[in-house]
């Protein structure tokens, strides 16, 4: 008997799906409202983008891992190279050259680095012996695969997302099995050159770290974004102002209510109650990320997979903390919920791969959506 609907079909992760098409409608609303009630110019380019990079990350999925293991140093190289035409013929906006020109959309190459990063230290941990893991030869090439594109990022500059670069790198490294004490001790003198590292971050990005340490010395320059974020956030109360009842952002005195802040203009409309949904949703979404990395067979998969759902834990941990005043203003969006297309290409590459990797887990017997 020929079935209703084809087996690939049927096979596809639904109820993820339908968690990430939560969250992404629920932002395209906030994005709806941030322009006062209309689809343009926010909504509905973001809409159309959502759609395209869904398509995409399903494609992404049905792709065997081994595609993503032997491409993962060709893909992390030619980002490279994207990063160094970045700084040769790349688009200026708001006093950082972190974009190429697509003529359909802004391509932000560091972006892109961001799943690059783990799938190239995976791909170098998993060929790795089992005895070297605890010999040099298992963290200098480490320190080059992420000090490269990390350094390339800095230029720009863009802290913010070179430090998610370094982090994503990072984690895998740990999850790959060093020693403990090395992150410790690495720690240890990264909080000892501080002082040191401060003098060399450009002036915008050290008031950025001042106004974060005291946000009322400066309310109406550098400490603006966060004091009016705090504002937007905490106006909202337990269940909100209402759907378009936001007066910060339509007024126009919430700054990047549609991108870095886009949390700040939910929570002003939508008030605690929309705030505890949203985390609960992105909860989920790592929760999954997490079962897949544990259940994962080969040692590429389960690093692979750690390492991109801490990229994605990343966005939302240092946006979330930034709109509440807890770290410095660093430009990470909000997945999923921020207008932008680069940062949405890359969340829904991370989530196609994992996809990926928990497709082939079903196939083994032990994956986690099976229909």
């Amino acid at each position: 008997m020929t079935p209703l609907v084809p087996d690939a079909v049927a096979r596809l992760p639904w109820r993820l799906l339908f968690l990430i098409t939560a969250i992404a409608s629920f932002g395209l609303i906030v994005l709806y409202s941030a322009a006062g009630g209309s689809f343009t110019p926010w909504a509905a380019a973001q809409s159309l983008r959502f759609c395209v990079f869904m398509v995409m990350a399903i494609i992404v999925s049905r792709l065997p891992v081994n595609i993503f293991k032997q491409l993962s140093f060709p893909i992390y190289a030619g980002i490279c190279i994207l990063l160094v035409l970045v700084e040769l013929i790349g688009a200026v906006g708001g006093g950082s050259q972190r974009w190429l020109n697509l003529g359909f959309m802004q391509l932000q190459p560091s972006e892109l680095m961001k799943p690059a990063i783990v799938l190239a230290v995976a791909r170098f941990y998993s060929l790795l012996p089992a005895g070297e893991i605890r010999k040099w030869t298992a963290i200098w090439p480490t320190l080059v695969l992420i000090g490269i594109p990390a350094s390339l990022i800095l230029i720009q500059p863009d802290l913010g997302t070179a430090t998610t670069v370094v982090v994503g790198g990072v984690t895998v490294a740990f999850l790959a099995g060093l020693p403990l004490r090395l992150f410790i001790g690495s720690g240890l003198a990264g909080a000892a050159i501080v002082p040191l590292a401060f003098s060399f971050l450009h002036d915008y990005q050290q008031k950025r770290i001042l106004i974060f340490m005291d946000p009322e010395s400066d309310p109406l320059g550098a400490g603006y974004h966060i004091s009016q974020s705090k504002i937007a956030i905490g106006s909202g109360g337990i269940f909100g102002k209402g759907f378009l009842n936001g007066t910060q952002s339509h007024l126009n005195y919430l700054p990047e209510g549609h991108t870095d802040f886009v949390f700040a203009t939910m929570a002003e409309e939508w008030g605690l109650v929309g705030g505890v949904a949203l985390i609960f949703a992105f909860m989920l979404l790592l929760r999954w990320g997490i079962k897949v990395a544990l259940r994962s067979q080969d040692k590429f998969s389960r690093l692979a997979a750690g390492g991109l759902t801490t990229t994605i834990f990343f966005y939302i941990a240092v946006n979330l903390m930034m709109v509440m005043g807890l770290a410095p203003v660093v430009g990470i969006p909000l997945p999923l919920m921020s207008y932008g297309g680069s940062s949405m290409l890359t969340i829904m590459l991370c989530i196609g791969m994992i996809m990926a990797i928990d497709r082939q887990q079903q196939k083994r017997g032990g994956g986690l959506y099976q229909n």
